[in-house]
């Protein structure tokens, strides 16, 4: 079954290249005509998300951030994350984007899983993490060019409102999916 499906890389070129990622153009051939096609695919870096849990008198809350996000031209409330840095392990940037981003840091990081963003034109994966007993919040360091803000949101109205803007990245479901099977 496997053969019938898996086309054959023949040769890649990069032909647009940008700060965040470059569009490659692979030249492949079918499994079933033999036929040479082109397709586009996006390199970048792998991602980390982390799902920072608070344990609080009014149960646990989510430590979330809140940002502009240009594509779809919105805020939106999602979990602290971002891309590796040159030569990080998912862990490590785990660790850093939620400390960047948040202030907090973990006592303890689980890995929940790891997934393709979009494996039909994406060549990268984003990897999930569980935060726990989260340590006191020190000052964010964000990029220049990042502006966020760290809330915290009660589980249930995580859930109940997911989809809804405010939370509207769709990796935010997954991540979503990812921290109930491991309750």
């Amino acid at each position: 079954m496997k053969d019938r499906l898996t086309w054959q890389e023949e040769s890649r070129k990069t032909v647009f290249t940008c700060p965040i990622f470059t569009v490659e153009e692979r030249a492949c051939r079918s499994p079933l005509d033999n036929s040479l096609k082109a397709f586009s695919v996006l390199n970048t870096s792998d991602w980390a998300i982390v799902i920072p849990v608070l344990e609080t008198e009014q149960g646990k809350q989510f430590v979330m951030v809140r940002q502009w996000r240009h594509g779809a031209r919105e805020l939106s409330l999602e979990f602290p994350g971002g891309v590796f840095e040159k030569g990080e392990d998912a862990e490590t940037a785990a660790v850093r984007e939620l400390k960047e981003e948040t202030g907090y840091s973990a006592g303890k990081i689980q890995k929940l899983g790891e997934f393709s963003p979009n494996p039909a034109i994406m060549a990268n994966r984003v990897h999930f993490f569980l935060a726990t007993e989260l340590n006191s919040p020190v000052s964010q360091h964000l990029d220049e060019d990042e502006f966020v803000e760290v809330e915290t949101h009660a589980m249930e109205e995580v859930l109940r409102n997911m989809g809804k803007p405010p939370f509207i990245h769709a990796l935010m479901g997954t991540a979503m999916a990812l921290f109930l099977q491991n309750q």
